[in-house]
């Protein structure tokens, strides 16, 4: 019997999965997912995110069983587990997609592709996204990308051959992960049937409405697509999304697929150069800020005096979501007003997402911190976003109640109305001006321009079509942004 492995990682799905559909081509199939408790004790994850991933797996061990063979759950190191496989079963073939993730999954395959040649094994890893292996040059991504999409969906298996004497194994808590606690009370939760119920629900009596939901943390929570976790997860393809929504026409679906482009371009970014996960883009910006531990505490816990941000950071740690406009604010408050690294606050907010996607959360980070040196600055004025998006205060007073006596002419700027009420923890537009400062004058030195044009070069998008002086001038401006800038709202 030639024993095919197919490995699910962040794929947890049967439709549109080439790995499997290939290894069932050549032999009976063993389904394997590996618990890595090293992998959940990395600062970047999460009880949410184990707990959103458990209901995945357990919607996917039903659907394999209800096939013929269960989902295997095996906890340990992979290769431990790999190698037990292939000395009790005799695998001859391991199948799996790829996976742009962070350091440690990066690591770790790297030794999973080290003892698959030392025994002869075959691993055979297959693209599911349109983000490309080794990877020459950015020119014709986009063109790549469209290819991949179109292709035509791998439907799911008819049957699996079972496997007897094998024990499906168990999903064990957070609890019994050690995971710290983590109380997400409006978490979506995991599995392909609830992604399936969003996405109808979605491209039926959403969609139209996209464009005008985005932005405003009132209406994103229900006018978003919510799909980010389902296709975090693997629970949803992105092919199977991208299909589905151009089958409807109109500018709301025209808005959303391009977020779908602009998920693997940044993920792309990761894949091409690892170390974005820590280090900065710029050499010019490395080192340029240290970690105040009272004032990242305070943005933690939505207690920085500063009312919309503090609602945002509220929010999320309830939801295990917010939308990209206020994740992007989030972000630069922390890294211009507070003056913070963005590795330290990015740790943060990773715990917190549970749709976090390595690839795009860093790029976002450096991107909203200043790091990229590519970009325009933008400095959101946190005042000026709540007044924009939350002008009655509806959303500012769901999540700051200790608000609630405060008129609305003074919500967004509490101290404005003396007494006792307590400043913020900075001056918002003092420390924005000097972050300014800052930053303009590190863009400043010699030989600046040299590392941004090979960044930019390397990673930028080849729709701007920009020349190196247009590029030049656009990083010199600051701006506090009137429309979405490269949103990943899904």
């Amino acid at each position: 019997m030639t024993l095919q492995l197919v490995w699910f990682k962040r794929d947890l799905r049967l439709v549109d999965h080439q790995p499997l559909a290939r290894a069932l081509a050549r032999g009976p199939v063993l389904p394997l997912y590996i618990l890595e408790p090293e992998l959940w004790s990395q600062p970047d994850c999460s009880a949410r995110q184990w707990a959103f991933c458990r209901e995945s797996l357990q919607d996917l061990q039903e659907a394999c069983a209800s096939l013929g063979q269960p989902l295997i759950i095996r906890s340990g190191d992979a290769v431990d587990v790999l190698e037990r496989a292939w000395r009790q079963l005799g695998v001859s073939a391991l199948w799996s997609h790829e996976e742009t993730g962070n350091a440690w999954t990066y690591a770790r395959d790297r030794r999973v592709a080290s003892w698959a040649r030392e025994r002869g094994i075959p691993w055979h890893e297959l693209p599911q996204f349109g983000v490309v292996r080794r990877l020459g040059t950015r020119r014709g991504w986009a063109r790549r990308w469209e290819a991949r999409m179109g292709e035509a969906m791998t439907p799911a298996p008819t049957g699996l051959t079972p496997l007897p004497g094998i024990a499906p194994g168990d999903l064990p808590t957070s609890e019994a992960l050690a995971l710290r606690s983590d109380p997400c009370p409006y978490r979506q939760l995991g599995g392909r049937r609830l992604a399936l119920q969003e996405l109808d629900d979605f491209l039926a009596h959403r969609v139209q409405r996209y464009c005008r939901s985005i932005s405003s943390p009132n209406l994103a929570f229900n006018g978003c697509s919510r799909l980010s976790a389902y296709i975090t997860w693997g629970c949803l393809s992105m092919r199977e999304v991208l299909q589905r929504s151009r089958e409807l026409q109109g500018r709301g679906v025209s808005s959303f697929s391009s977020r779908l482009h602009w998920h693997c371009h940044f993920i792309q970014k990761l894949e091409d150069q690892p170390p974005i996960e820590w280090e900065d883009f710029h050499p010019f910006m490395r080192g340029i800020r240290s970690l105040d531990h009272e004032r990242f505490a305070a943005w933690a816990e939505g207690q920085t005096g500063v009312p919309f941000v503090d609602a945002c950071m509220r929010a999320l740690r309830a939801h295990g979501w917010i939308n990209f406009r206020m994740r992007a604010m989030l972000m630069s408050f922390a890294s211009y007003n507070l003056w913070l690294p963005w590795r330290e606050t990015g740790l943060h907010l990773a715990r917190q997402f549970v749709d976090y996607e390595p690839g795009i959360h860093w790029s976002q980070c450096q991107m909203q911190s200043g790091s990229t040196s590519i970009n325009t600055i933008r400095i959101y004025n946190p005042i000026k976003q709540g007044l924009d998006h939350d002008p009655d205060g509806t959303f500012i007073r769901r999540w700051c109640p200790e608000l609630e006596d405060v008129p609305a002419v003074h919500l967004h700027e509490p101290w404005s109305l003396g007494g006792a009420r307590p400043m913020p923890i900075v001056d918002c537009a003092l420390s924005a001006r000097e972050a300014k400062e800052r930053i303009f004058e590190i863009r400043r030195s010699a030989g600046f321009d040299r590392h941004a044009d090979a960044i930019q070069q390397r990673h930028g998008s080849r729709r701007s079509g920009l020349p190196a002086t247009r590029r030049r001038r656009s990083r010199q401006q600051t701006t506090d942004p009137g429309v979405e800038q490269l949103a990943l709202d899904l």
